[in-house]
């Protein structure tokens, strides 16, 4: 368990570091004609990918279970700028915003269960 909470702490603060040097490649881009953002693959399309792993029954008195197909995705087309540019700033800056919140809850979830270690090993601060 312990060793499941620390990767997936650290995976989601490598993904959070990608995702802000993908913004900054993007702000810092924002005034060169026909540059196109780039963004990270959100995880739900990720994991659409990969695909879903096969139902099972695990107690004779549960449910069967029913697979759900995923809802249809629609990709909008971008605005762009008259010189080609489709960099949105608010985009970007909303997906900074909540990487920031992200971040900072991670960063204290790592922290409070470093802590408990701390604790249990009589090395309180």
């Amino acid at each position: 368990m312990s060793q499941s909470l620390l990767y997936t702490s650290m995976a989601s603060l490598q993904t959070n570091s990608t995702t802000l040097s993908m913004v900054a490649q993007n702000i810092a881009n924002a005034d060169t004609p026909g540059y196109v953002a780039r963004d990270v693959a959100p995880f739900a399309q990720t994991l659409a990918q990969v695909g879903s792993p096969a139902l099972v029954r695990t107690q004779p008195d549960h449910l069967a279970g029913v697979p759900t197909p995923p809802p249809d995705a629609q990709t909008r087309p971008r605005e762009r700028a008259p010189d080609g540019n489709a960099v949105q700033l608010d985009r970007q800056l909303t997906t900074m915003a909540e990487n920031q919140t992200t971040q900072a809850l991670v960063t204290a979830i790592y922290r409070k269960y470093l802590a408990m270690f701390d604790l249990a090993l009589g090395r309180s601060t």
